[in-house]
Order: C-alpha cells, then sequence, then structure tokens
C-alpha cells in the first residue's frame, strides 16, 4: 500500500475532482435546495455533492476487497448496501420520494450488510447490531445534515477514530474514507457552494455502519462500546430532538430546524456551530485513546460519562440558544 499521506492526498484531490463535476451537473441541471422555513441556508445552493464521496469509497473498496481474501463476505454486504443507500438517495435528490420508501429500500441495504456481518464473524450480534446501526446512522446523518460542514467534519472525526480501532483493509478503508471529506469539505465549509444532498448524506452514514460492522468482528467484545464515543454529538442530537417531537405528537419525519445544531445556527452562525461540534468530538475522541480500554469496567463508564456529558450540554445550549 501508499504511504499515508500519498494516500489521504490522492484520494482527496480525486474527490475533490468530482465533487467539482458534481456541481457542474447540479447547475445545468437545476438541482438546487432552495431555502425555506424548514432550512438553515438563506441562498439557493447545488445539492447532490456527496457522490464524489461515494464513487471514491466505492472504487477502493473494491480494490480493498481485492486484496482482503479471508474477509470477503463483510465487503460482499458492505458494497452493494452502499450502492443501494447512494442510489435510493440520488433518486431521491432529483425526484422527492416516500420517506417510508426510501426507509424500505435502506432495510434492505442494512440486511445486507448484517448478513455480511454474520457470515463473517459466524455469530448473530454482530448481524443485529449492523443492521440497527446502518438503520440508524443512514437517517441520522440525514437529519443531522443541516448546515455547512457539520455532516462531512463528523463523519471524517468518526472515520479516525475507527481507523485507530481497525487493522488490516477495513483500517485504510476509514482512511479513505476521511480523505474523501477532506476533499469535499473546501466546497461545503465555511461557505456552501455545494451540499451532500441525500445521496451523501446516507451514504456517509452507511458507510460509518459499514466500519462499525468491521470492528464488531474484529476488536475485543470489550472494546466494541467504544464504537459509540465518535457518534456522540450526532447520536444526543438527533436522539433527544427526535423524542421531543414524538413526545409533542409532531410529524417527526418530516423536515424542521428543530435540531440544536440549527438554532445554534440561527445565533452565531454555520461555522462557530460546525466547529463546537468538531471540538466536543475532538475531545472525545481524545480522551476515549487516553483512557485504560481493555476491560469492561473501563470502557462501559467512559462511554456513560461522554453521553452524560453530551446530553447535559445538550440541554443547557438548548435553554440558552432558545430563538
Amino acid at each position: 500500500m501508499p504511504s499515508l499521506v500519498v494516500w489521504l492526498a490522492l484520494i482527496a484531490s480525486v474527490t475533490a475532482a468530482a465533487t467539482w463535476v458534481a456541481r457542474q451537473y447540479a447547475l445545468r441541471g437545476n438541482l438546487m435546495d432552495q431555502p425555506g422555513d424548514r432550512r438553515s441556508h438563506h441562498v439557493a445552493t447545488p445539492r447532490g455533492g456527496g457522490i464524489s464521496i461515494v464513487l471514491v469509497v466505492l472504487v477502493v473498496g473494491c480494490y480493498l476487497m481485492s486484496r482482503d481474501l479471508s474477509g470477503r463476505a463483510l465487503w460482499i454486504g458492505f458494497l452493494p448496501g452502499l450502492l443501494i443507500v447512494a442510489g435510493i438517495g440520488w433518486w431521491d435528490d432529483h425526484r422527492p420520494l416516500s420517506p417510508w420508501l426510501r426507509l424500505a429500500v435502506q432495510a434492505v441495504a442494512a440486511l445486507m450488510l448484517a448478513a455480511g456481518a454474520g457470515w463473517q464473524s459466524g455469530h448473530w450480534l454482530p448481524a443485529l447490531l449492523a443492521f440497527g446501526a446502518a438503520m440508524v446512522l443512514v437517517n441520522v446523518w440525514n437529519f443531522m445534515d443541516g448546515i455547512n460542514g457539520l455532516a462531512t467534519t463528523q463523519a471524517g472525526l468518526a472515520a479516525v477514530a475507527y481507523s485507530g480501532l481497525l487493522a488490516g483493509e477495513w483500517r485504510w478503508l476509514a482512511l479513505a474514507l476521511l480523505a474523501g471529506c477532506l476533499g469535499f469539505l473546501p466546497f461545503n465549509f465555511p461557505k456552501a457552494r455545494i451540499f451532500l444532498g441525500d445521496v451523501g448524506s446516507g451514504a456517509l452514514g452507511f458507510m460509518l455502519a459499514g466500519l462499525i460492522a468491521a470492528a464488531l468482528t474484529t476488536v475485543p467484545p470489550a472494546t466494541a462500546p467504544l464504537l459509540l464515543i465518535p457518534l456522540t454529538a450526532f447520536l444526543v442530537d438527533a436522539g433527544f430532538t427526535l423524542a421531543g417531537r414524538i413526545l409533542r405528537g409532531e410529524r417527526w419525519w418530516t423536515p424542521h430546524v428543530g435540531h440544536l445544531y440549527q438554532r445554534g445556527s440561527r445565533r452565531f452562525g454555520h461555522t462557530a456551530v460546525t466547529l463546537v461540534y468538531m471540538a466536543f468530538g475532538s475531545i472525545s475522541i481524545l480522551l476515549s485513546v487516553a483512557w485504560p480500554l481493555t476491560t469492561w469496567a473501563a470502557t462501559i463508564p467512559m462511554v456513560a460519562l461522554t453521553y452524560g456529558v453530551g446530553g447535559m450540554l445538550w440541554v443547557l445550549l438548548r435553554r440558552g440558544w432558545r430563538d
């Protein structure tokens, strides 16, 4: 394999070039996100740029699968599943679909990933967890993709964390995801010249679910809870917001601007909020790396502490960031 710096630079450059092409396609086809009451941007902006990350990760994944003869079962579940999630997102970017149809297609992709994880590990629990991770993360990344740079930076941070837990070809896939995010980011942050679109946001969630599935088949069981730490900021914001909407009897599956990051962006701007989420994500990952992580007695308290702090910050900031 090439050196790490060359690998990251090459993939980031290819992703950047593909993003530029995707932007030209969106402009020519009038594939635009218009401002509105349920959106956090104020200027019509092209969408669908996340297809660049998808294509790069698919190509890299196919290459890595050819090298990973002993682990092909999981690759066979992951790569077609990623293509399905990205495909339904690409369709939705062009012609909005029923959320239930999207959910059904996502469930098919999640089942493919689960089958690969179960086949690879020989156990039902990694399969069940892989299915749950795919269904949750695809939709969480879609919910949380609402301001410049947020979904991409959080996916990149999670990829960094997972690259430290994984080995072999899946570690290189995590680094490829990081490089893809870095290549796309200049088009989306601090000023958005193109959005990820559903093709990108849902696919990012599925890519992270694939990395989690790979880790579940290889890492010691006591290390598995650490896979939740890089997801803290998104799972706390999406989870608390979704629970509140359900309890209030709202149509929780429809677009809205009630997430904490959306409230913050209206007061402080997109860049400031994205940087705050990046800081929290970076600190949580550093804490997990510095902590002794070899036993359940070490990992469970760390995860509980991270989510406890995240939950308290969510409550305090939501009160302080009221409109």
